[in-house]
């Protein structure tokens, strides 16, 4: 009878459950309510951490224009964020003003979150890991970059900022 290397069987287990469900991670919309991202299973998940400041704000537009025109087969959530040239400052209410007044923006929005290093939100830690998306590793490099999840959970990719959110490389996938 073959005996079982116990070490390297653990060990193959755990490298397969590293991975792990974008629909386990914990977060609030930006009125502190818990998201329950399983909610969104079946329709593809568009991700962007966003700026009252910045020079791609006008992107809050597009934005909502891409939630009104896909709104059977996408969800688009924005992450408010402040890592970038301090470029979010407000709080929770001035933030959801902001959006709303300047840009009518209904798409969800939640809580203010790191998305990038020590304090790194898990969602963010999720989308940025290969390890964690089973797909590809990345940096957030300015604010409105864009990751893109499948109806399934599984990873598609990300956009830098500049690509525009009705840009085809996004859209081609809805």
């Amino acid at each position: 009878m073959k005996t079982v290397d116990k070490a390297k069987l653990s060990s193959n287990v755990s490298n397969e459950t590293e991975r792990q469900s974008i629909y386990d991670i914990a977060i609030n919309d930006i009125s502190g309510k818990p998201i329950s991202l399983i909610e969104f299973k079946g329709k593809k998940l568009l991700f962007v951490n966003v700026a009252s400041k910045c020079g791609f704000t006008k992107q809050y537009t597009a934005l909502q224009s891409l939630s009104d025109t896909y709104k059977e087969e996408l969800v688009v959530i924005g992450s408010p964020c402040n890592q970038f040239g301090k470029q979010e400052p407000g709080d929770a209410s001035e933030i959801q003003e902001f959006c709303e007044i300047n840009f009518g923006v209904t798409f969800l929005l939640t809580e203010k979150i790191d998305v990038k290093g020590s304090q790194q939100h898990p969602l963010y830690t999720w989308l940025t890991s290969k390890k964690l998306n089973g797909k590809k590793s990345s940096s957030v490099r300015w604010n409105f970059q864009k990751y893109l999840v499948d109806e399934k959970g599984d990873y598609i990719n990300y956009y830098f900022s500049i690509t525009k959110p009705m840009s085809s490389r996004i859209t081609r996938h809805l």
